[in-house]
């Protein structure tokens, strides 16, 4: 038995000796040279049955706490990989089977032992030396669990959830939740008109049946499968982010693919499907849809949706007033009756307009819209994904009017050349959009009454190499931009990230809230990014409500003809990590913690932004983003938010191309990318350890909410267990990543899936606390959304369909969820 452990712990000693020799020549720490060699002397005498192994085992415990606890705190996540082997090999050289066979039968461990040499009279003293080692070491790691070293803990002050004067009816709703509708009605409390409910974007609902008290009684009121789910042919990323609105008795939601399902609201049966067929393109990067658009027309009369047998897009075209719009993955966009799913015969070709028109490349599958567009009054404004480090020459990412109604272009912004918004000649194959423009994928929001749209814009690809883009796209690139709704001229804009060389797209809708802040009420706009910043601005001039400052940015690392800028922005509030050392690298054991180590030590990395480099750099937070397109949710009666930042580091590198040879390329965003007609391809991805799991130690995912206009965090707590992503199903709360959204009620209650754990969760809106949590049939991936059904009952919806690329359950589920009939 003790030679069997002695073997084992040589075998794990192997690794140490060589991997640790090779850090500490990169300059990192010198602690697993040393263990390999103290675990190697041990295990060569625990073979030999020395009882000297254990006294310098225990010395090794002993060091090992020493260094962990400096290292990392009082914290268990962070101990575990440190210290777990150690005990453990410990804990076996404790047992009975090994310790009396060290120096031949005779010794044995009892109070009446007689010795017969001077070594065995050491002998017990070894042994309880080496006891008390592992009991100490063990009880510090376990009582470690107790402390909660990572969360932040605290109270959002909500005076007006309290406040019955704040109540307001649907004829009388404060334009604080949203403008009215295109036939001057205010979207009713029950409904949600629009991606965030409204064009606001709050995602802010005024419904508070459901509510801290009783959210914990929510059961399932029904479930369906849409029958849409990913093939063997569709891309990676094939995704469910659907938000459903609710108009009249209908549900609207699209799926991956680009159907369209009109559903009854109570009981979630499909009263008609539109399905595009939109055919399968291995280019596009996602396959994908978030929502779709309504535009309520002038008439006055609630929605009645029909009972339509087969596929809509087969019928016949018709006269339409109120319209539901989808835009698809094959760069079209469709205007759909809502009562019946018939394509509306006025708009466009006969309900649909091809989105490839001026285009100056047309490659299949390299533009298409993922989002619903915005409506503003008798205007649909549509944006588009231009597919990441494919091709220099792409198609533009032009943002593009079209009247409601007919579908005629009224103007076009193209921020390659921003001040020419006259609208193009559709059929003029002369008149061309800038190549590869930066485009702006995410949700738009727009305040009708300032006539402006606000858009969040991404990056010129290829997204890493910045010696291609004209001053305009420099100025424009990786901000916010209002743009003049009647006109497209940009009336301000905001920069996050000066010449962007990480991918750093803003990728949220921004949220339009009337905000109490010390200097009087301000029409504000709230938006998140990839950093973990959250911009308050005023939305009439663009100018700060919360301070924006700059500070110095690495400069190192640069390829030769490309610069980086010399200092970068940040917001006075925000959710930015702090910047990685080598004590932050984790993993299961001390292992592949040790290989996270060489590997940051491999790496170029002086903080955010380093730039990507021919070595590789290391970019943190990652474009996976601290906030994604989910975003975050707004109370609007109390100026306060709600979010998921989440934490993972990426790394970056540029490929020369004479060096890329035969590698596999367009894979999706991850992986190597061609950057065809560049001189450098790129390679991304998350910063892994070998076992697959990220190299910075957790929380990887939290849950916080702040106060907007002072800009104070109130909570940040972990948030989701690994129960869905590690072999055994064991439901530790590390703090997961994820994507997707939340939204906020006016009963306090925030819901939120996302995580990448099938659960669904209700929060209190107040501190954070976890009020309900239930298991869902697949990964949810969306933003949810709260509607009343024809009794009065509030329902809340989620899509829970999974997602390809972070690898949550596939599924095409819709859930509602409503109270218990004893709660009602």
């Amino acid at each position: 038995m003790e030679k069997f452990v002695a073997i084992i712990m040589a075998i794990f000693a192997a690794p140490l000796l060589i991997g640790g020799a090779y850090l500490l020549s990169l300059g990192g720490s010198p602690y697993y040279l040393i263990a390999g060699v103290i675990i190697l002397t041990t295990a060569f005498l625990l073979f030999k049955k020395h009882w000297s192994a254990y006294g310098l085992y225990a010395l090794f415990i002993v060091a090992t706490m020493a260094w962990a606890l400096w290292e990392s705190g009082f914290y268990w996540w962070a101990l575990a990989p440190r210290v777990g082997f150690p005990l453990i090999f410990g804990l076996l050289m404790l047992l009975p089977w090994i310790s009396n066979k060290m120096r031949g039968p005779k010794t044995q461990i009892a109070a009446n032992s007689t010795p017969t040499t001077n070594n065995v009279k050491k002998s017990p003293l070894y042994y309880w030396g080496l006891l008390v080692s592992v009991v100490v070491g063990a009880l510090l790691s376990f009582g470690s669990l107790a402390n909660n070293a990572t969360d932040k803990l605290g109270e959002l002050n909500l005076i007006a959830a309290n406040d019955d004067e704040q109540n307001v009816s649907s004829d009388e709703a404060s334009a604080n939740l949203g403008d009215p509708l295109s036939n001057g009605q205010q979207t009713p409390d029950g409904e949600w008109s629009a991606y965030g409910r409204t064009d606001y974007g709050q995602r802010y609902s005024p419904l508070d049946k459901i509510n801290t008290d009783n959210v914990k009684d929510l059961e399932l009121a029904w479930q369906i499968q849409t029958g849409d789910v990913k093939g063997p042919n569709d891309v990676g990323e094939t995704t469910y982010q659907a938000t459903p609105l609710k108009i009249g008795n209908g549900l609207y939601l699209c799926t991956p693919h680009n159907w369209v399902l009109a559903l009854d609201a109570d009981s979630g049966e499909t009263l008609w499907k539109f399905d595009p067929q939109v055919e399968e393109n291995l280019q596009r990067q996602h396959q994908t849809c978030r929502g779709v658009s309504y535009y309520a027309g002038q008439a006055t009369s609630p929605v009645q949706v029909q009972k339509i047998a087969g596929n809509t897009f087969e019928n016949a075209s018709k006269q339409c007033d109120a319209k539901i719009f989808i835009p698809t993955s094959d760069a079209k966009l469709y205007a759909l009756d809502p009562n019946t799913g018939q394509r509306c015969q006025d708009f466009g070709d006969d309900g649909a307009l091809d989105l490839m028109h001026n285009m100056p490349f047309n490659q299949a599958g390299y533009y298409y819209s993922t989002s619903p567009p915005v409506i503003a009054g008798d205007t649909i404004i549509v944006a588009g994904a231009v597919n990441d480090n494919y091709d220099v020459n792409s198609p533009s990412g032009v943002i593009r009017a079209y009247d409601v109604n007919t579908g005629e272009l009224l103007w076009n912004w193209d921020s390659g050349d921003p001040d020419n918004t006259a609208p193009f000649d559709v059929n003029d194959p002369t008149q061309t959009y800038k190549t590869s423009s930066p485009n702006s994928w995410s949700v738009a929001t727009a305040d009708e009454e300032l006539g402006l749209a606000y858009f969040p814009m991404g990056n010129r690809t290829p997204d890493q190499l910045g010696s291609y883009r004209n001053a305009a796209e420099e100025k424009y690139a990786t901000s916010v931009v209002a743009l003049d709704i009647e006109t497209g001229e940009a009336r301000w804009v905001q920069q996050f990230v000066h010449h962007d060389l990480w991918d750093m797209d803003t990728p949220a809708q921004p949220t339009l809230l009337d905000l109490d802040t010390a200097d009087g009420v301000q029409p504000a706009l709230v938006v998140p990014t990839k950093q973990g910043d959250v911009y308050v601005l005023n939305r009439a001039t663009g100018e700060p409500i919360v301070p924006i400052k700059e500070r110095p940015a690495p400069q190192g690392y640069l390829i030769a003809g490309e610069h980086a800028a010399p200092t970068q922005p940040y917001s006075g509030l925000s959710f930015e990590p702090e910047p990685l050392t080598e004590k932050d690298m984790w993993g299961a054991s001390l292992v592949d913690q040790m290989m996270c180590r060489i590997e940051f030590n491999q790496l170029n990395y002086d903080g955010r932004y380093t730039p990507p480099s021919t070595n590789g750099s290391l970019v943190y937070p990652g474009n996976f983003g601290t906030f994604n397109w989910g975003g975050i949710a707004v109370d609007p009666e109390n100026g306060v938010m709600f979010g998921m930042p989440t934490y993972l580091a990426f790394t970056s590198k540029l490929i020369p191309r004479d060096t890329l040879g035969d590698a596999e390329t367009n894979k999706g965003e991850q992986g190597v990318n061609a950057n065809e007609g560049a001189d450098y391809a790129v390679e991304l991805g998350p910063f892994l350890s070998p076992l697959g799991v990220p190299c910075q130690q957790p929380p990887w995912g939290t849950i916080a909410g702040a106060d907007l206009a002072t800009g104070d965090i109130a909570y940040q707590r972990k948030n989701g267990t690994v129960q869905d992503l590690s072999p055994i199903p064991i439901k530790l709360e590390l703090g997961v990543p994820g994507i997707g959204g939340p939204i906020i009620t006016k009963g306090g209650v925030a819901f939120l899936s996302a995580a990448t754990e099938n659960n669904f969760r209700a929060y209190d809106l107040k501190n954070g606390d976890v009020l309900w949590n239930v298991r869902i049939p697949a990964g949810g991936q969306a933003t949810p959304m709260t509607y009343l059904n024809s009794k009065g009952e509030q329902m809340v919806v989620l899509v829970a369909g999974g997602h390809g690329s972070v690898g949550t359950t596939i599924g095409d589920y819709v859930l509602a969820y409503k109270l218990s009939d004893q709660d009602k």
